[in-house]
């Protein structure tokens, strides 16, 4: 017989049937209730045994972690909590656990803790919680874009491009460590690399997915993008995943209604579908804030900041009328802000981006052209030769979630911003033909995946919206 899942086991009214489940001991009690979980439900699945059938040996082989599969009859529970319960008939162990070495008791672990043990934390509540809404959110991106009639495209991950312009890249070489090849500066000699140059993991599949949408029209890649920025904050990591869609004839216009259009589709999926999930991580949310002073706590509760984001329009405003309003508030003049606004072309921090959303216009808000100096190569000038057409999301209690542009189609104008932060063009050919043959107005935007999740959980920390996060001396697992 194959095994039921315990998620529709719970919802199951086939009672006095026989089922068969395999899972994990999430506890074990008075040597006859066993809580099993599959990690299909946030709920385990009540087991009854009667200990007086099994042999002493295999009862204490029944511990904390231990892999089970289990036979027997589905019945109506006789205690509170469930509804049904499983009365054993059969059980075998099919893997132990030493109750005295197993790390995820069932006790409350730190966040710090289980870090150390990310190849286990995944059996804890919590964890199975976000892994699931991330699995959720992952179809739900897939999902939005087939719909819409876009192709799903895999760009490089080795590449020879800095697609940021930011020079934080990590190489990829082949080339002797101790004992590198030099060229005739003295410098390692990357010709003889195996790929002839010097390469490195990619920041962004932003540029090549440029070359597919004029060609295809609507692409959207979806893959791992790297950063060798020596930040150990809550909000980055070394490795993450990318969400980036670029649109042939789109102006930044067209690329606005685009992004709101996917982050309402996407959140609402999380919305309708993984109730159990979200409901739980809302109550571990607010039991989190109960501990923090009264100004560090949430605005709004978790599946609150979601219905805020679906039910409000997003509201545009410029860079410029922003900034009025951030030097003209109460917080920036009576010097609340850690970061003051003063000087206009200053880049925004996640605080007054935050003060934007939740104090002044108190819906997620989308600001736009930007101060081009503070903005990458590819964004195009505006006629004010002072901005871009730039844009960027901003959502409750996270600040910038999206950041895009419509990209610069006139090649004088793009040859000329290469030079201006001294990109090495020969590196960007193929972008540049892209403007010498057939160009045309395209947008695009990224978003950065782990940060999706990071606010559909509530997770505090990226790195525990990933499965094995990689950040600043730790690449462990």
């Amino acid at each position: 017989m194959k095994a039921t899942k315990i998620k529709t086991l719970l919802k199951s009214s086939e009672i006095k049937k026989s089922f068969v489940v395999q899972g994990w001991v999430k506890t074990f009690r008075a040597k006859r209730f066993i809580a099993l979980n599959d990690g299909s439900s946030l709920k385990n699945l009540q087991c009854i045994v009667d200990f007086e059938n099994l042999e002493e040996s295999l009862l204490k082989r029944i511990t904390t972690g231990a892999a089970l599969h289990l036979e027997g009859k589905l019945v109506e529970s006789q205690g509170e909590g469930q509804k049904v319960e499983l009365l054993v008939e059969k059980l075998e162990v099919l893997g132990d656990s030493d109750p005295e070495k197993y790390p995820i008791q069932p006790k409350k672990h730190s966040l710090e803790f289980l870090r150390e043990k990310a190849h286990l934390r995944v059996r804890t509540t919590t964890f199975a919680a976000v892994m699931r809404i991330r699995s959720k959110l992952s179809f739900a991106v897939h999902n939005f874009f087939q719909e819409q009639g876009f192709y799903y495209v895999n760009t490089p991950i080795i590449t020879g491009s800095d697609a940021e312009g930011a020079g934080e890249m990590f190489r990829v070489s082949t080339l002797d460590a101790k004992n590198p090849p030099l060229n005739e500066v003295g410098n390692p000699d990357y010709k003889q690399d195996f790929f002839g140059k010097e390469t490195n993991l990619t920041v962004s599949g932003q540029l090549e997915a440029e070359t597919y949408a004029l060609g295809l029209g609507e692409v959207y890649t979806f893959g791992p993008t790297f950063r060798a920025e020596n930040s150990n904050t809550t909000r980055h990591l070394a490795e993450f995943w990318m969400i980036e869609p670029e649109m042939a004839f789109y102006d930044l216009t067209d690329n606005m209604d685009l992004a709101e259009k996917f982050i309402r589709s996407v959140l609402k999926e999380i919305l309708d579908n993984c109730f159990e999930d979200l409901e739980f991580l809302d109550d571990r949310l607010v039991k989190e804030d109960q501990s923090k002073p009264q100004a560090e706590r949430s605005p709004m509760g978790l599946r609150e900041k979601i219905k805020f984001v679906i039910n409000n329009d997003f509201k545009r405003v410029s860079y410029t009328e922003a900034f009025e309003i951030l030097r003209n508030s109460k917080q920036n003049k009576k010097k609340k802000f850690k970061f003051p606004v003063i000087q206009w072309g200053v880049d925004l921090q996640s605080e007054h981006e935050r003060y934007l959303v939740e104090s002044h216009f108190n819906c997620p808000v989308i600001l736009y052209d930007y101060p081009a100096n503070i903005k990458a190569f590819y964004m195009r000038r505006n006629e004010d030769n002072k901005t871009v057409r730039a844009m960027d999301i901003l959502f409750p209690g996270i600040g910038e979630i999206v950041g895009g542009s419509q990209r610069e189609e006139r090649l004088e104008v793009l040859e000329k911003r290469i030079e201006e932060m001294n990109i090495d063009k020969k590196e960007l050919w193929w972008y540049l033909d892209l403007r010498r043959f057939g160009t045309v107005p395209h947008s695009g935007f990224g978003l950065g995946f782990e940060r999706l999740v990071q606010f559909t959980t509530g997770m505090s920390n990226i790195r525990d919206v990933i499965p094995f996060p990689r950040t600043p001396l730790n690449a462990s697992f």
